[in-house]
């Protein structure tokens, strides 16, 4: 007897097309945000633990995702996005693993750092496709080593607080 939902079955991706998708996907993260319509279905979901606690599914599409990355790039400067492994792909999923490495330029709450520091920190994608586009995204990105470096946590790398 079998319990639960069974989710619908999409053909598995060519391994070229994920790779260009992936590509693009990447692209959106430095910065170019001219194909994000195309790649990003309108009911696009984000799966995602937030610091705030707030709900990483309420708002959907590129409305969700692009002003996370406007964030991103409004405190880090010389972005290079280095893809470390894939992408991988199983039937309609890709993931793939990448290193971010920035520049410091200011404006995030409690950070002690100077201006033009350097910081790296990496991550993991995981992003389900339908109809040639993005419809769900799982990540899982190692923020406390970025806040560390930046002086912004109490860390290894960073300033004890008092």
């Amino acid at each position: 007897m079998t319990t639960g939902t069974t989710l619908p079955t999409t053909p598995p991706l060519d391994h070229q097309e994920a790779r260009e998708l992936y590509d693009r996907w990447c692209a959106l993260w430095r910065g170019d945000f001219s194909h994000a319509e195309d790649i990003l279905d309108p009911d696009f979901v984000v799966h995602q633990a937030r610091p705030d606690g707030t709900d990483s599914g309420a708002t959907r599409g590129p409305a969700r995702l692009l002003p996370e990355i406007e964030q991103t790039m409004a405190v880090f400067g010389d972005i290079d996005l280095t893809v470390d492994l894939g992408p991988i792909v199983d039937g309609d999923l890709i993931a793939g693993r990448w290193t971010l490495r920035a520049r410091y330029t200011g404006g995030l709450p409690h950070a002690t750092a100077p201006v033009g520091t350097a910081v790296s920190f990496s991550g993991h994608d995981i992003l389900r496709v339908s109809g040639g586009k993005f419809v769900a995204y799982w990540t899982c990105t190692d923020v406390l080593a970025g806040l560390a470096q930046l002086g912004a946590i109490s860390g290894p790398n960073g300033p004890a607080r008092d």
